[in-house]
């Protein structure tokens, strides 16, 4: 229990933790880039207004501010681009290469062709930066060299996440190192909490003793009548309630259980006998699809208590006239246990606080029904201490399906046992 919640909590920090460091990573990267792109847009303006150059009597004011704050008048002399201008048919005009060593005429016109096709009028080819600009005379289009700018990109976002990473693997140890002392108030009470359920448990039981053997002495010697009866049912209700409460503490605490591998099929099929006669005399369908030769390794009288827990609660809680169906198969590496009953009601928010101790939301589940409301609590244990997984679900309002999943024994094919 103490170990799952330590588990959560960890998981927990750590998902908020990722989610902060990918925003922020995500904001600083974002903002990197629309920086260059702003920049570099720029620079094509100021190229376009100046016939695809820079103007002779060049200084900051030409550019203007920029994003964040972005001027400089050596930009000039650091920026290679080039221009291709066609006229309103298509036709090349002009190809000047002049400021780039690293495009030839024929890429150049290449590149013109590819912009030209685009229905944006600025984008990227290759790590080049395009704008195009169309006049009456026809169009211009001006390319700028971003490749070192994107080197730097891609430089940043990688010492990024690799910081980002390291921060991640570093927060990780630190609170998986303080989750222990952080818990260790909820462990204490949670374990002085088991201890105390245990010990009144156990406390409990000798007076319930002493006064079922009074009871007995007083039936004896008055004779029986309904109030010595009714002691005698409730005094079975309290031990009987008192047993499940100790028993659902013992199976909860962090122990290994001895665990042996059982033939599972067998074991169902023989714990659902009693409960189909049980169900034909209150007049209910049962039905059962076991698949034969199934094994389970784990331990066999806590596994019996689960299917009996299981199918009580169905037959108990369907309705006369109702269907109570059992299925077995085995599914991948995992055996598959339903247990699935009508019922008069079942509400969809009811599901998450089946396993809840003492739940009884269900108008199905009342009074009228004998329960403590903890039994599918003790399932729920016994499932989980076979490294099991538990689950409620309905097809419809009128049906309720309790599925375990359990791993099978390891010597097992998927044919039967080896």
């Amino acid at each position: 229990m103490i170990r799952k919640l330590r588990v959560k909590f960890v998981a927990t920090a750590m998902l908020a933790v990722f989610i902060v460091l990918a925003s922020m990573l995500g904001l600083i990267n974002f903002l990197n880039y629309r920086n260059i792109i702003n920049s570099t847009d720029e620079i094509l303006e100021l190229l376009a207004v100046n016939e695809g150059t820079f103007p002779k009597e060049f200084d900051s004011d030409n550019i203007g501010n920029g994003f964040l704050g972005f001027s400089s008048p050596e930009i000039p002399y650091e920026s290679r681009y080039f221009s291709v201008q066609l006229d309103p048919d298509g036709v090349l005009l002009l190809v000047d290469i002049d400021q780039i060593a690293a495009i030839d005429e024929d890429t150049a016109v290449s590149y013109a062709q590819e912009a030209m096709g685009s229905s944006n009028d600025r984008g990227f080819i290759s790590t080049y930066r395009y704008l195009k600009r169309s006049s009456q005379d026809g169009t211009s289009i001006i390319f700028l060299d971003c490749g070192r700018n994107l080197s730097t990109l891609r430089a940043f976002f990688l010492l990024s996440i690799l910081g980002g990473l390291g921060g991640f693997l570093l927060t990780f140890l630190v609170v998986l190192l303080l989750s222990g002392r952080i818990l260790k108030p909820v462990a204490e009470s949670y374990s002085r909490q088991k201890r105390f359920i245990t010990d009144a448990g156990h406390e409990i039981k000798t007076p319930l003793t002493i006064i079922g053997a009074d009871t007995t002495l007083l039936e004896m010697e008055w004779g029986e009548n309904e109030w010595l009866t009714d002691i005698q049912k409730q005094i079975t209700r309290l031990t009987e309630l008192t047993n499940e409460l100790i028993y659902l503490s013992k199976m909860e605490e962090d122990r290994q259980i001895p665990m042996i591998v059982f033939p599972l099929s067998d074991l169902v099929q023989e714990t659902l006998t009693s409960f189909q006669s049980l169900a034909a005399t209150q007049g209910k369908l049962f039905q059962a699809q076991i698949q034969p030769l199934l094994s389970l390794r784990g331990d066999e009288k806590s596994i019996r208590q689960l299917i009996t827990i299981l199918l009580d609660n169905a037959v108990k809680y369907s309705p006369k006239g109702g269907t109570v169906s059992v299925s077995l198969n085995r599914q991948g590496k995992n055996l598959k246990l339903a247990v699935r009953n009508t019922a008069e009601t079942i509400s969809k928010e009811n599901l998450p606080h089946l396993f809840e101790r003492f739940y009884r939301g269900d108008p199905s589940r009342n009074s009228g029904n004998s329960g403590y409301g903890i039994g599918l609590s003790i399932a729920k244990a016994i499932t989980e201490a076979h490294r099991g997984r538990i689950a409620a679900s309905m097809q419809d309002e009128r049906s309720l399906q309790i599925t375990v999943s359990l791993p099978a024994a390891a010597s097992q094919t998927k044919g039967g046992i080896l």
